[in-house]
C-alpha cells in the first residue's frame, strides 16, 4: 500500500471512530464520558508546561557497537503541554512536542499522561505511569501515525521536573529511555 493510501486510511478511521466517541462524550457514565471528563479537566484546568526533549538513550544490550555510534542520543526539541494534579494527587497530563530522533529526523508526539505520585506537590515528588501517544517517525511507514501505550516516570520539584518513557523492544530496535524536562508557567 502506497504512502498516500496508508495516509487517507488513517484519516477516514480516525474520522468513522471519532463519531461515535463524540457522542458517547454526553454520558458521563460511560467509559468515553468518563475519559473526555478527564481530558476535558486537564485541558481547562490544568497548568501550561514547556517541554523540552534531551535526550534518547539507547540500552546497549540491544545494540551493536556500530549502531549505537550512529545514532543521535541529543533528542533536541519543544514541547507544550497542560498539567493538573486530581483530588488524590495524581498527576494529568495532555502534550504535544517535537524532537529530532535517533537518526536526526522530525519526530511529533501528540498524547496523555498518567502518573501515581508520591512526595509533597509543593517540594519534592515522584510519579510513575503511562502515556498514550500518537508518534509518526520517518523511518517506519514514511511518517504514517503510531499509536502506543508506554510506562513513564518523573522527578519533580514544585512545577519543574525530569520525565522519562521506556521505549520496549528487540535486539536491534527499541530498548530506548526518552528523557525530556518541563517546566510549568
Amino acid at each position: 500500500m502506497s504512502s498516500k493510501k496508508k495516509k487517507l486510511l488513517a484519516a477516514v478511521l480516525a474520522a468513522w471512530l471519532s463519531g461515535p466517541a463524540a457522542a458517547a462524550c454526553d454520558d458521563p457514565s460511560s467509559f468515553f464520558g468518563g475519559v473526555c471528563k478527564r481530558l476535558g479537566d486537564t485541558w481547562n484546568q490544568g497548568q501550561s508546561e514547556l517541554l523540552l526533549p534531551l535526550h534518547s538513550h539507547h540500552l546497549r544490550f540491544a545494540y551493536t557497537r556500530e549502531k549505537i555510534d550512529s545514532f543521535e542520543e541529543n533528542s533536541w526539541g519543544l514541547g507544550y503541554g497542560r498539567s493538573r494534579f486530581d483530588d488524590e494527587g495524581n498527576w494529568h497530563s495532555l502534550y504535544a512536542m517535537g524532537f529530532r530522533d535517533s537518526h536526526a529526523k522530525f519526530e511529533p508526539a501528540l498524547g496523555y499522561a498518567y502518573q501515581w505520585m508520591w512526595g509533597e506537590r509543593a517540594g519534592l515528588h515522584a510519579g510513575l505511569g503511562y502515556t498514550v501517544v500518537v508518534t509518526a517517525r520517518s523511518d517506519i511507514g514514511h511518517y504514517v501515525p503510531l499509536p502506543g501505550v508506554l510506562p513513564i516516570a518523573s522527578v519533580k520539584y514544585r512545577g519543574s521536573g525530569v520525565n522519562m518513557a521506556y521505549v520496549p523492544g528487540g535486539k536491534g530496535n527499541g530498548n530506548v529511555l526518552f528523557f525530556w524536562g518541563s517546566v510549568g508557567f
